[in-house]
């Protein structure tokens, strides 16, 4: 049986069809993606802006502690490229009796990520060097069409080799004020939190003796207070697996060892009023923290110590000469 809408449905399909094509910088379908679109990396200005802080199940020689913290500095690649517009999901508004389909634009991405320097306590010889290949992530940013639920138009879809897949969800902020970087703590929930503890000696030494001068793992978002404040237009995008049906799954052998259960991420696209030469106009900068779960709680509560992995960069957006240029990561 057909109904009087019919007809203004097929027409809305007709004149909306799906589409794949290469990503262009400045698609208003991509609404707050359209400057993604392109290569972004770590340029000679900005070498050496990733670093990352992790905890890993470690037995020590010592017998003390069971885990071994791990920083690296690291130089980065994420290419934007493909989009496909206009992905229709398809719904009913069952007590109106009327299709309420929805309409999705998405953006692939490849992430590739090399340290150039890393050290861990304690030690493990496992830590590597330079020039060492650490993540690879193919992905998709997604810009979600009406109906939407709660404010929620943006998601984000990451597949990574060790066994993870996550669905991130989010909202989206504009401004013209510079970066606003909160603060957070990379010490594990469910220990005592007190530096002078013995069992936090690791994240202890690297907050008195900053890696390479530089780097606090239990300030890991300081770095990021760098970023240039001559901004015109600052586009925020937040994404969480803790927001409604979002989460993160993982082959048995993570949720057994080191279970990767939360992911929470913030990019910022920060358009500058840079010339471009010498200075860039252009960055893309993030923060990430993924809360990998092992070992019993400390504190008398039910549960495993959740254990922060975060993740910091600066990126500079790319001319197709200049990416060409740039080494690629060593896979």
């Amino acid at each position: 049986m057909s109904h009087p809408g019919d007809a203004r449905y097929a027409d809305m399909y007709r004149a909306n069809s799906r589409v794949v094509e290469l990503a262009t910088e400045d698609d208003e379908e991509l609404g707050p993606f359209k400057k993604l679109p392109g290569k972004w990396g770590n340029t000679e200005r900005l070498k050496g802006r990733g670093w990352n802080m992790i905890a890993l199940p470690f037995v020590a020689q010592s017998g003390v502690l069971d885990y071994r913290l791990l920083v690296n500095r690291f130089d980065e690649e994420i290419t934007f490229s493909l989009v496909d517009k206009r992905v229709p999901n398809r719904g009913v508004d069952r007590p109106d009796r009327a299709n309420t389909d929805q309409l999705v634009v998405t953006l692939d991405y490849e992430q590739m990520i090399a340290q150039s320097d890393a050290d861990d306590m304690p030690s493990s010889g496992l830590a590597g060097g330079g020039d060492l290949a650490i993540h690879h992530e193919p992905g998709l940013f997604l810009n979600m069409g009406e109906p939407r639920t709660n404010g929620i138009s943006i998601a984000r879809l990451a597949s990574v080799p060790h066994g993870d897949s996550a669905l991130g969800l989010g909202r989206v902020f504009e401004t013209d004020r510079p970066a606003f970087i909160d603060d957070i703590s990379g010490l594990p929930i469910g220990v005592n939190q007190d530096l002078d503890s013995p069992y936090l000696a690791p994240y202890r030494h690297y907050h008195d003796n900053p890696f390479l001068g530089l780097f606090d793992p239990v300030r890991p978002n300081q770095l990021l207070n760098a970023l240039p404040q001559n901004v015109v237009k600052n586009t925020v995008l937040q994404f969480d697996t803790k927001l409604a049906e979002a989460g993160i799954h993982n082959i048995p052998f993570i949720e057994r060892q080191a279970d990767a259960s939360e992911m929470t991420s913030t990019f910022w696209i920060l358009e500058l009023d840079g010339d471009g030469v010498d200075e860039p106009n252009l960055l893309l900068a993030y923060t990430q923290t993924v809360m990998l779960e092992f070992f019993d709680r400390r504190d008398g509560v039910e549960g495993l110590i959740k254990w922060p992995h975060v993740s910091i960069n600066v990126m500079e957006k790319l001319p197709d000469a200049e990416y060409d240029a740039v080494p690629r990561m060593p896979v």
